[in-house]
This record gives structure tokens, sequence and C-alpha cells, in this order.
């Protein structure tokens, strides 16, 4: 249960930190305005804080697995906010850093 628990956080924290900086990027980029940008500054602070919600203590861990996760779900958002069509690359490249995600969070340790 304790890996559900934190596959979801991770979801949940890919939603708004991508979502965020997504929203200020339209904001910035496609000049969409000023409430785009504060809204997606404020999707990233609850980013930062769902992050903590992680069972494992160890910031550096989390951080760093949360990297594998956010490479795989920018393809994503992308496929389905832009219409982005990854590659087989694209795809294969997020596949590794999903496995490494999973090693760095879920692998057995002694402690």
């Amino acid at each position: 249960m304790v890996v559900a628990r934190s596959v979801a956080l991770f979801a949940v924290a890919a939603l708004f930190e991508i979502g965020g900086a997504w929203l200020v990027w339209q904001g910035a980029r496609e000049h969409r305005g000023w409430i785009w940008i504060g809204v997606g500054v404020i999707a990233l602070g609850v980013y930062g804080f769902v992050a903590t919600l992680q069972p494992d203590g160890e910031f550096g861990r989390i951080l760093a697995a949360y990297g594998g996760v956010f490479v795989a779900g920018s393809i994503a958002w992308g496929m389905v906010a832009d219409g982005y069509r990854p590659d087989r690359w694209d795809v294969t490249g997020a596949l590794i850093c999903l496995a490494g995600m999973a090693v760095i969070m879920y692998a057995p340790r002694n402690h």
C-alpha cells in the first residue's frame, strides 16, 4: 500500500508541476497573460508541498526519483495539451527514466 500511495503522490505532483510550468509557458510565451502565469506559479508551489507527503523522508531521493516521473509526464502532457507526437526514442527515454525512478524509490534497502 505504501508503494501505491507513493506512485499516486508522484502522479499528483506531476500534474501540479507540469501543469504549473505549462500555465506559465502559456501566459508568457503564448501571451495569455498574468493570470495564467499566477495560477501556474501557485500550482508550482502546490507541487512543492505534495512532494513533502511522500512516505520516504529523504529529500534528495524524492526529488531525484521525481525527475523520472517529470520526464515521462512532460511527454504525456505535451501529447494531450499540445498535440505533441513522441517518437520511439522519446518513449524509450521516458521508460528508462521511469525504470530509474522505480530503482531509486522502491529498491529493497536494509535500514
